[in-house]
């Protein structure tokens, strides 16, 4: 699958979530919902991962 075809899973289930939730829940629900779609659409997902950054 190249980034392109990622990209427009992400986009395609972005949209399809709005839709049928509209706006105004959570962002918790969203990143849910989100996740969920995703993996059904055969894409591996991780969550809220910690970064280590420098400053």
């Amino acid at each position: 699958m190249t980034a392109d075809d990622v990209a427009r899973e992400i986009v395609d289930a972005c949209l399809k979530i709005h839709r049928k939730l509209g706006p105004g829940l959570l962002e918790s629900v969203y990143e849910s919902v989100l996740s969920y779609e995703l993996r059904n659409r055969g894409l591996d997902v991780m969550v809220q991962v910690v970064l280590p950054v420098t400053y």
